[in-house]
This record gives C-alpha cells, structure tokens and sequence, in this order.
C-alpha cells in the first residue's frame, strides 16, 4: 500500500487531535451585530465605570463642537474617530480618558435656514418677535443634535453622551457673555470703523475664519488719474519738472465698484518709475498721441499692451523719482462729470506703501480706505481716518448720497455680480479716466457658509485689540493677546504634525484686531451698553460695570441670552444707578467663533469632568481650524487667562475621491458614513482611518473600501485561530517564561518590543503605525510564522510541555492583541473578547494594556531566530519549487539537506529542531560546500537547499514521513504520536 493512501482499517486518529475549537464565526456580519454591542455598552454603563477607576491621571481632549445643522459627512467620522482612537489608547493606557462631544449651536447658518422657511411661507423675518425667532433656532439645533449624536454613537465612539456640552446651553451662554465682558473690562473692546469682510448676503461682517477662497471671474480695468499739482520736494525745496504736470497716473484693479471711495494712490520708493509717452495708437484705443502716463518700469510694456498698443507706439522719457511722485496730487477720474455736482472734486494724494509691488498691475495702487485692509492702514498711519467714506451699504448697493451710482448693488441676494461695476465703468469711459479694460479669474473671496462672493465694507464694528496692553495682571506670557499667543505657540503648545505650529504662528503674527460683532440675531448679544453722545474713543463711551455685568450673567444662567431680547431688559441689567435713556444697548451677536473659542471656560472649567485647571491635554481638528478653531480658542483664551487653553494641537486632513478629488453632491462622488457602515460596518471605517495617513488628505471610495474590508479578513482570521487555540486553556497549565522552548521566548521578546512600539505609537498619535505593525505581526509573524510552526504541537502534542508552553503564549497574545487593537476595532474586539469571557459583566472595554514584563526581552535570542527565520525562509522557496511541480503535495514529503556556509549560523541551526521549523518531516544541516545544482535564494546568501524526500512512513496522525511509523503499538503512528494516545 502506498504510504499517502489511507488504511481504512486503522483508527480515526482525527478524533485523537486537539484541533482549535471556537464558535467565531469567519464572516463578521458587522452592519447587522455592531448595534447589539452599542446597547450592551449603553446597559453596563461603560463610560461611566471607567471614570470610577481610581488614582489615574486626567487625560482631557477637548472636543471642537461640530455644527448642528445636517447629517454627518466623511469629515465627521474622520475627525471622530481619530478622537475616539486616542480617547480609548490613553485610557487603556492607564490615563481616565474623558471626553465630552460639544455642539456648537449658534450662528448664521441656523438664522438662515429659518428665514428660509419663513420666506416659503411667506413671512417676513424682521416682523417676527426676536425671540420667537432665537426659540425656532433653538429647536432647528436641538433636532439636528439628536440625529448627530446618533450617527456618532453608530461609528462606535465613546463619551459622555447623555450630557454633553451646547454652546446655547443656558448657563454656556452666561459664560460667553462672561468671557465677553473680561474684554469689556480689561480694555481690550473697542468699537472701530474699518473695512471687514461683509457678506452681502447674508448682511453681515465676517471673520477670516469664515472666508475661503474660490475662483471668481471679475473685471479689470486700468484707470488714469489726471496729475491736479505739484509741490516743491518735500526735503530739498526743489522744483519738479514741469513735465509731469500733464501726465497721468495709472492704476489697476479688479474691484471697479471701489474707484467711487477712492482718496489716494500709494506707489513704493522702492519699485523703478518712469514717464512713457504715447507716439501713436490704432484704431479703438483710449489711448491718443502726446498722452503721458507714470508707470512702474517693469510693468510699462505689459500695461501698454494692454492699452492695444503696439511696439514702436511709446517710448519711455525719463525716470521718475519718489520725491517727484510724493510731490504730486492727482484728480479724482470722476472728477467734474456731468451729474455728480462736485462729489468728486477732491484732491487725491500720492502716498507711499509697502504694500505696491512691480509683480502685477502698474505699479500704482488705487487706495479706497473703507474698502481694503492695506489701503485703511495707510491712512491709520497718516492720521486720515476722518477721511474714510461711506458709501456702501449692508447689501452691497451704493447708498442714496453716492451720484449716479444710487441703489446699484456690487452683488444682489443671491451671490450674482449686481450693476454696480459695470456703471463706473461706463462712467469712467464717459469721463475719459479709462485706458483699457478686461476681465480676469482669480482667487476671490467668498463667505464660509452662503458660498457667495463678499467684499470689503467699512462698517462700525466691535474689535479686540490684540496689540493693546491685556489689564488683567496675566502678563507671565505676554501683555497683549498676540504676544500671548505667539509665546503659547512656542512654548506650550505641542503640534501634530509640527507644521501646524509654523501655519497658526504666521496667521496670528499677522492677523488684524479681531472682529466680534456680527449684524443677526442667533447667537449670544455684545452684553455691553454705550453712552449716547458720546464718540467711541471718550473713555466714557462704554460702561463698565461689574455690579451691571452680574444682573446679566444672572439672568443667561437661568432665562438664557434670550433675556437681552425681552421687554424693560435695559433697566433691569442698568439698574437704579443709571438712566436708560442715557444709554444705549448693543444688539449686534457675537462671532460663533468667540462661542466656540470660549468652551474651555464653560467645558474645561466649570464641568467636574472637565480640567482642575482648565487646559486641554489635546484639540484635534481638521487643517482648516488653524484659521477657526484652533485660531479663536487662542486668542480668546489669551484675553481671558493669559494663555493658551490647550496643550497639545493635532491637525488631519481633508477626505476626497478614490481619485484625489475634493467630494462635492454635484458630482456625486460624497461618501456617507451611514452608506459604510450600512455595507460593511462601522470597523471597517474605523479601519479605514486607522491605515491611512491622516495628517495628509485621505482619499476614500469603493475600492478602497473593498480592500480595507479584505485586509480586515485577514486580520479577523488570526484572531480566530488564536481563539481556538486558547479554548479551555486554564491557569494551571501556564507554564512561565524562564520555562519555555526558545520559540516561545522568542515570541515573547516581540510582544514586548511590540509593546513598546504599540504605547509609543498610541502616546504619539501614529495610529498607522500600530496598525501596521500590530497587522503585519499577525499576518506574517503569526499566522505564516508562530502558528505554521506551532499548529502541528498544538493538534498532535500530549499534555506536553511545549504545547502547554505555546498554550501560555496563544493566551499572552490574545490579552495584548485584544486590549493592542481595541481602540481602533471597537466592535471586532469586542466580539473577540467575549467569545472567550463571556458574561453580563464583561467588556474589553473595562480592560487596561496589560503590562509586558521587561524580563521577555532578549535581544540576543531575538537576533538567533531572526537568523533562523531567514534560512527558513531559503527552505521553503526550495520546497515552494518542488510544490509548484508537483514533485511533493506537502513540505511534510521533504527532508531537504541544508548547506550553511556560515558556522554561527550553522550552530544555531542545530540547536532549534530545524526540520519543525521548516515544517518538514527531517532536515540535514551541513556545512559542507554546496553542490552545484543547490536552490539559492538571492536575498538569503549562504544557505543553499538540496532537496530530498522524506525516508519512511507517513503517520497517520500528524502526517509526518518517519522511519519510526508502525513500529509501535498503536498503528501507523510515529512514537510522538504514539505516546500522545498513551
């Protein structure tokens, strides 16, 4: 009979086998289960047991209150479940975790929505009861919050989700009127006009935080101002040349809407001018022969160009210094046309700038100071503020006093371009003052939340000074807000990545005073009053009163800041000690982005399980919150406690397509949390996240999806096997380390060195790179390594020391494997864990890292068996070869000789059951010189394979190929087998 056909006559010996025995099953059936664990988690109430565990250090990531206004995108669960990731790895590290999610609730986006179903049914905002207006945003918050909660519970994060933080909570609105009126006392509030972003849509001021950029076609034109006079040099007294008196000045733009507020035009000493003179024009050109025009050298050409004139039609006169330039005062363009009654009829001066550039335009910079943060600053500097204009109103439209541009809009309700620019062209046109004119795209800016376009709009606003002196005492980092928050940055602040630090420094070492005020309703008042009469600069122009500031705190934390809005409010918060009709009260709301950045008062501060002092161990956000979030929790945290309200920053980036491109409903390229979780599970998204770089943008889409899930196979399949070779393992039969095959130990030195690299990866916040590491471990140390080798000891073995050994370190692997990945596969360990400790009670979940003993590490052993495992590797590329020709069905077949050049290598060899190492049925180490015709491995230099077959019978047991087989008393077995059966 052949030795690999079966006797039917013998025993079956299968049945003698300790195969792996579990009921966890090969397909996870996430989307269907994962909500069973949800409830199980909610009923043992495992947040809130993990805060009873004493003794621990506070680890406090703060949440950034997403807005409740829809159902979560990718960026959502994105960010979430990074939190979640380092919320679970610190507390299972030892740390009490705790996180609280947060709402932000106020704001422009809600107040539309609502004036939007106002307008369907055709009612009117401005005629309803402003606080029959905040209670129906109130509700529209309330709704959405209750629909996010669960679409984050659903993605498996944990928190304190039965009380979490609102920012229209009524006591966190008290205390963002609190923080409010520190500014108020500390003399940092000041009420300004200057030019701020204006959204003619929604009609109000915004932040740089509310401002993106977007491609925008808009019109250019290149306008000639008409030289008026000349001075003698302001520092010789000399005469300019007569010449320049009939030139023209020529600037550029892209804003024609602005030329009507114009009142100078800067140049830089720096750029090189010159006089250019026209010599002759074709046919449809402003230009006409004899026309001179000052212009930055670099950009004559181009400009001339532009002009429709051709080379040969200019020739460049003479150089132009900055002395004669600040001598000049030019004409307004419009100056004197029919219609404008002398509206125009000002002199323009010449001033200088930084700010000019040679790089585009002239070289000359048109300077309207109520609608440009340059061109306000250069009059700041000179003193010239009584000179701003105020000519535009709320919705973008020249006012009633502007000649023939009255009630002309920049842009109407709905974000499209309005009349106003094309009417000062044709009007600069009908006054001669234009020398060419085009259209351009560029990087236009655009409100965060309507997606329409907004100009800059000089406005009576609120500001805090950032420059000013903070009067407060706080000065340990500072004593203005941006010397605050510059030091925080580089001395207190730890970022991730680190370019995050270099991104907020430059915004804030650059940033204006910060706007505050924003003209809606929903949201939390300016608690402050104004002494009428009185300009903003008298220093009796606000009332500062702590005894007025208590009566309103008092009334938020128990009506809300509603309690601004309702009938007699004035005289109840002024009191007795001042006379209402002296005083006025300020209706404007504050920036959401105040609301926002002052949660760490009302969240860190005032919550017990908020932070003894207030600071956050972590904000995590998405890139874009270094101008938000991150931004405003800075500068409000350093007018307020001197300080920044955190200690860590970790940024990620965007999600976009399969293909690297940004998702948009449009092209239906969106991916929903809720369509994933609903096909594969929330693990496999949580998985996603974790194999992926965050702090790049991280591309996401079908295939993506697909192979996620198939590496999570893998990984879930080494976790089941480990189960089944666990099963009914008892602490009796641990056997300890000192104790153990070198195999073992040498599994045990990688479980600490992993341990180590898992805790490190987990403080770092590389959850790619435990992932990695704890996957490739599994699929390629374990399952193609430890468990290939150890399988045939575990299923054939007695109650022998080895298998008792390698039963220790299956149980080892199973308590860290679980606890390792628990953060990230929140379900999924789960699963595993009470697969094994079953029981009302029990949750990995309640479950610390457990502690890897020192003593399991062992370099040198580790650097013995990494040898073995490379010639192994030699081995079974050789017997791979005679597989695929179908010369053997299993390496079992073999018994190949192995020729070591190397004698260490040799020795150790020796000294390690090579043949079970190689899963071969006998092998013979030699180190003689190999023959010829030896299986080399390239990568593996000095170990070659002569193959051989195995010599003997094939145990019907193990199915090893023995001389011994049949020799003893039970039949066809080798004598291990035949001892196991006893």
């Amino acid at each position: 009979m052949c030795a690999d056909t079966p006797d039917t006559t013998l025993p079956d010996y299968k049945q003698t086998l300790a195969l792996p025995k579990t009921d966890f099953p090969m397909r996870a059936g996430l989307p269907k289960r994962e909500p069973g664990w949800l409830d199980r988690w909610a009923k043992l109430e495992v947040y809130d047991r993990l805060r009873e565990k004493e003794g621990r250090t506070p680890f406090i990531l703060h949440d950034g209150p997403p807005y409740a206004n829809g159902n979560l995108h990718i960026g959502h669960a994105l960010n979430k479940v990074l939190k979640d990731f380092i919320v679970r790895s610190q507390q299972m590290m030892g740390r009490d975790a705790r996180y609280v999610p947060g709402w932000d609730c106020h704001g422009l986006p809600i107040e539309w929505k609502i004036e939007q179903q106002y307008r369907e049914k055709g009612k009117n905002k401005d005629d309803i009861d402003v606080v029959d207006f905040r209670q129906e945003c109130r509700k529209f918050a309330e709704g959405w919050i209750d629909i996010q909660r669960g679409e984050f519970q659903r993605l498996g994060v944990t928190g304190n989700w039965a009380d979490p933080y609102l920012t229209m909570n009524f006591h966190a609105e008290r205390v963002i009127a609190e923080e409010f009126q520190k500014f108020l006392m500390n003399g940092t509030l000041y009420q300004g006009s200057k030019p701020v972003m204006w959204s003619p849509v929604e009609k109000t001021a915004l932040a740089e935080a509310e401002v993106e950029y977007h491609d925008h076609k808009s019109h250019t034109i290149w306008v000639m101002f008409n030289v008026a006079s000349a001075a003698d040099f302001p520092n010789t007294g000399a005469c300019m040349n007569t010449d320049l008196l009939s030139a023209k000045v020529v600037i550029w733009t892209t804003t024609p809407w602005t030329i009507p507020s114009n009142k100078a035009v800067a140049f830089n000493p720096a750029i090189s001018y010159g006089l250019y003179e026209v010599t002759g024009t074709p046919d449809e050109c402003w230009a006409t022969v004899g026309d001179k025009y000052l212009l930055a050298d670099n950009l004559a050409a181009e400009v001339l160009t532009k002009a429709r004139l051709e080379d040969g039609q200019w020739t460049r006169l003479r150089d132009v210094s900055a002395d004669e330039l600040a001598s000049l005062t030019l004409a307004h363009p419009l100056r004197g046309i029919n219609g404008a009654d002398g509206f125009w009829d000002y002199d323009v001066p010449m001033i200088d700038g930084d700010h000019v550039t040679d790089d585009a335009g002239t070289g000359f910079v048109h300077t309207a100071p109520s609608h440009g943060q340059d061109d306000y600053e250069c009059f700041v500097a000179r003193n010239w503020i009584d000179r701003m204009t105020h000519n535009v109103g709320e919705e973008s439209e020249f006012l009633p006093h502007v000649p023939l541009f009255a009630g002309l809009q920049v842009f109407d309700r709905k974000g499209k371009e309005g009349k106003a620019n094309t009417a000062v062209i044709d009007k600069l046109v009908e006054a001669g003052g234009l020398l060419a004119r085009g259209r351009v795209t560029h990087s236009y800016p655009h409100s965060w939340r309507s997606k329409a376009p907004v100009i800059y709009r000089n406005t009576p606003q609120w500001f805090a000074a950032i420059d000013r002196e903070v009067g407060d005492g706080q000065d340990t980092y500072g004593k203005t807000i941006r010397e605050r928050a510059l030091t925080s940055i580089d001395q207190l602040v730890k970022w991730t990545p680190q370019t995050g630090r270099n991104r907020l420094y430059s915004m804030i070492e650059a940033r204006p005073d910060w706007v505050l005020s924003r003209q809606r309703a929903w949201g939390v008042p300016l608690t402050c009053f104004v002494k009428k009469g009185l300009l903003p600069t008298d220093p009796e122009f606000l009332l500062r009163d702590e005894a007025v500031n208590a009566r309103i705190n008092e009334a938020f934390e128990t009506e809300g800041a509603d309690a601004w809005y309702k009938p007699g409010a004035k005289a109840r918060f002024l009191g007795n000690e001042y006379d209402p009709e002296e005083w006025e009260q300020v209706f404007d709301i504050l920036d959401v982005w105040f609301d926002s950045g002052s949660t760490h008062a009302f969240v860190l501060r005032d919550r017990p399980d908020g932070a003894e002092d207030g600071i956050a161990d972590l904000y995590l956000e998405g890139t874009d919150q270094h101008r938000g979030w991150f931004h405003s929790s800075m500068l409000q945290a350093c007018g307020t406690k001197g300080r920044a309200p955190y200690r860590g920053v970790l940024t990620h980036g965007f999600t976009l397509d399969a293909k690297g491109n940004k998702m948009s409903k449009s092209l239906g390229n969106t991916v929903s949390p809720d369509d994933v979780t609903k096909q594969y599970g929330a693990d496999i998204l949580r998985l996603w996240v974790a194999q992926a770089d965050y702090t790049a943008d991280l591309r996401i889409g079908p295939e993506i999806l697909k192979g996620t899930a198939d590496g999570y196979r893998r990984m879930r399949n080494t976790l089941r096997y480990m189960l089944g070779a666990v099963a009914h393992f008892t602490e009796d039969q641990r056997v300890d380390a000192a104790e153990m095959p070198e195999l073992e130990r040498y599994i045990l030195h990688r479980l600490a060195e992993l341990d180590h690299v898992v805790r490190e990866g987990y403080a770092a916040y590389d959850f790619q790179g435990v992932y990695q590491q704890l996957f490739n471990f599994c699929t390629l140390e374990l399952s193609a390594f430890y468990f290939d080798i150890r399988k045939d000891a575990l299923y054939c073995d007695g109650d022998t020391a080895r298998r008792r050994a390698a039963r220790t370190v299956m149980d080892l692997l199973f308590h860290r494997l679980t606890t390792w990945l628990a953060p990230i596969l929140v379900f999924t360990m789960e699963e595993v864990w009470l697969e094994r400790f079953p029981g009302d009670d029990s949750s990995i979940h309640l479950q610390d890292i457990p502690d890897t003993p020192k003593e399991w590490l062992d370099e040198p052993l580790s650097a013995k068996w990494q040898m073995v495992r490379r010639a192994r590797r030699a081995v079974t590329a050789a017997l791979e070869v005679q597989r695929t020709d179908k010369v053997i069905g299993a390496s079992l077949e073999a018994a190949p000789v192995v020729h070591v050049r190397e004698a260490d290598l040799l020795t150790a060899l020796k000294s390690v059951a090579f043949e079970d190492v190689c899963i071969t049925s006998d092998i013979v180490l030699s180190g003689d010189p190999a023959p010829s015709e030896a299986f080399r491995l390239p990568e593996v230099d000095g170990v070659t394979v002569v193959f051989e077959k195995a010599d003997g019978e094939k145990c019907q047991r193990c199915w090893k190929i023995l001389p011994d087989v049949g020799t003893h008393s039970h039949p066809a077995t080798c004598k291990r087998c035949n001892d196991a059966l006893g």
